[in-house]
């Protein structure tokens, strides 16, 4: 098996195919239909239970069908940007999604004008299965403006955020890096030039950091007045609606209350200096007096030599996934048989890596940059886990389907973790070193970098309130976000100033502070990763269950289902013990090697 581009033909062969030129008529008709229905039966509280099933039921034929429609040029743009018709239907489809927001704010206010909610729900089976869907949506009913309101922001925001996005994702997929390989300035895109930090030749990944750095000069005004345009929407909006804060708006959306959120940061402000030792530490290792460059975070240590074809990677991640479950297993074997992953880097494809859970026809697609790197295949294990969380719920309603931004990262480092582990347990003394050392380097990405990412969008939010941020505010600020995390451990004269730019979520309008959620899925995934290594067999039970209630509770309530309580900050002190026990095995380790 060759590295295999994923195939859409599960959802449409092509824009011109009769099914998908038909699904876009049948969506207008849906439209039209849900529409009418909600003008003639909403503005009476008569027969709730009847209207309140009529409207779910064709709500959720109208999210189907336009999850399926959305998917198509989604994922198309995703690996070729400039692809013209993909982004000529994704405006499309985008601007008949509009025409639902009327729909949508008559049940929200019909919703509010009922007192007895609770009552109404237990007269119907159907609604009893989408009771947290509903008590959701009163819960956000008072947040919620007038119907012509509510209408103007979701039109203006095909001109506002959504455009500023797109024209991000095209410069950023299209960017291509100037580089001196061998002598000879190559023109290679983003993807490959980032994925030269795991270089073990020290030389080029200094060069690649430098070419990095230099090409983002290209495009910061184009960055930043997309990055002022999609935040100063936000908070407009945000305050509209009557949010605190952006912040408060994401936690409300991410089901996660303000005591597991603080709760979880003060535990890691407290294990930040042992983050700072192992910079440090791999900086003297590597030669370096003043701490760690930015550009050496991710430089091996030790002698681990593995490269991976596409197939040994495929093979080493689903042998090791059955360690856990045959249906984890089983599903990973499936995704890369049905080719289910897009894993090559090119011109036009965007970086990093993403699992899209393509609820309508159960399946899930996975992009990554696979270059051969065990970081690479660990990159692969994770993306399988998001879609192994979307495979546990394929059997929901699909209004039960859509997770938290804090739970959505859970399944994916667990599987991460797995895969980590059965190195570990192979590695030599030296192979070890290395893994370790590959497993701290993680955490911190999650933990320290994470927390500066965090730092810098606080920032960011604060001062667009009063202003649109110049290229250099941004790069100062970033700075400052990075010596404050990373502390003394990072040498402060090879930072990553443009870190705003490289990072995407900064450039979604609904993504706000999509940062905090990725350390809570690593401590939370380890706390569930240690419940597993005790409870053995029966976790696996435990667990598929667990995801597949991740989409109809909140964060507290289904952390609860494994027994765990996140408004304790012990909770999060017992996961980051593991890494600063990992931590004292890495120097230890370093020392009994002699690297």
């Amino acid at each position: 098996m060759s590295i295999v581009r994923w195939s859409l033909d599960d959802l449409y062969t092509s824009f011109d195919s009769e099914e998908y030129l038909a699904d876009i008529k049948k969506l207008d008709d849906i439209i039209e239909d849900f529409t009418k229905w909600s003008d003639a039966n909403l503005s009476s509280l008569d027969d709730p239970v009847y209207k309140i099933e009529t409207y779910l039921k064709k709500l959720i034929d109208y999210t189907t069908l336009f999850s399926k429609l959305t998917s198509y040029p989604s994922l198309t743009t995703s690996v070729d940007a400039k692809n013209e018709t993909a982004l000529k239907y994704l405006d499309k489809l985008h601007s008949k999604h509009i025409l639902t927001t009327k729909a949508n704010i008559k049940f929200q206010n019909f919703i509010k004008s009922l007192d007895n909610l609770d009552d109404i729900i237990e007269k119907s089976p159907f609604l009893r299965e989408h009771s947290f869907y509903l008590k959701e949506i009163e819960l956000n009913t008072r947040y919620l403006l007038s119907e012509d309101e509510e209408i103007i922001i979701s039109k203006m925001k095909n001109t506002g955020s959504r455009a500023w996005s797109k024209l991000q994702n095209v410069i950023t997929s299209t960017l291509l890096v100037d580089i001196e390989i061998d002598g000879e300035i190559k023109k290679l895109p983003l993807p490959v030039v980032r994925n030269m930090a795991y270089s073990k030749d020290a030389e080029i990944r200094k060069k690649a950091y430098e070419a990095e750095l230099n090409s983002y000069s290209k495009i910061e005004e184009s960055s930043a007045a997309a990055l002022n345009g999609i935040k100063g929407e936000v908070l407009t909006t945000s305050e509209l609606r009557g949010y605190k804060s952006p912040l408060e708006e994401t936690l409300i959306n991410s089901r996660m209350d303000e005591e597991t959120l603080d709760a979880m940061l003060n535990a890691i402000r407290e294990y930040l200096p042992y983050f700072h030792k192992y910079y440090r530490k791999k900086g003297e290792m590597l030669g370096h007096k003043n701490g760690l460059p930015f550009y050496d975070i991710f430089a091996p240590i030790g002698n681990m030599d593995r490269t991976y074809t596409y197939e040994e990677a495929r093979d080493y991640i689903v042998k090791n996934f059955r360690t856990f479950s045959d249906r984890l297993a089983d599903f990973a074997e499936n995704a890369f048989n049905s080719r289910w992953i897009d894993a090559e880097p090119r011109e036009g494809k965007r970086g990093g890596a993403f699992c899209s859970n393509i609820h309508p026809i159960k399946q899930s697609r996975i992009l990554a940059n696979f270059s051969g790197s065990f970081d690479n295949v660990l990159t692969l294990a994770h993306e399988l886990g998001h879609g192994y969380h979307g495979n546990c719920l394929k059997n929901e309603s699909i209004l039960n389907s859509r997770y938290p931004m804090p739970i959505a990262e859970t399944a994916s480092i667990f599987c991460e973790t797995i895969v980590m582990n059965a190195a570990l347990k192979e590695a030599k003394d030296e192979e070890k070193l290395n893994l370790i050392e590959k497993s701290i380097q993680d955490a911190g990405q999650v933990i320290v970098d994470i927390y500066s990412r965090f730092l810098f969008e606080s920032e960011l939010f604060e001062r667009r309130k009063d202003h649109s941020l110049s290229v250099k505010e941004l790069k100062e600020i970033m700075l400052d976000a990075q010596k404050k995390a990373y502390g003394d451990g990072l040498d402060h004269e090879y930072l990553h100033p443009y870190m705003w730019i490289n990072k995407t979520h900064y450039y979604y309008a609904e993504r706000n502070f999509y940062n905090f959620p990725y350390a809570f899925g690593l401590l939370f995934s380890k706390g569930l990763y240690a419940k597993y290594l005790e409870d053995g067999e029966g976790f696996v039970k435990e667990y598929d269950s667990f995801l597949r209630a991740t989409g109809k509770n909140s964060i507290y309530d289904v952390a609860k289902i494994m027994g765990i309580n996140v408004h304790s900050i012990d909770f999060f002190r017992s996961s980051l013990e593991l890494i600063r026990k990992d931590i004292e095995v890495f120097i230890a380790l370093e020392g009994a090697t002699g690297k």
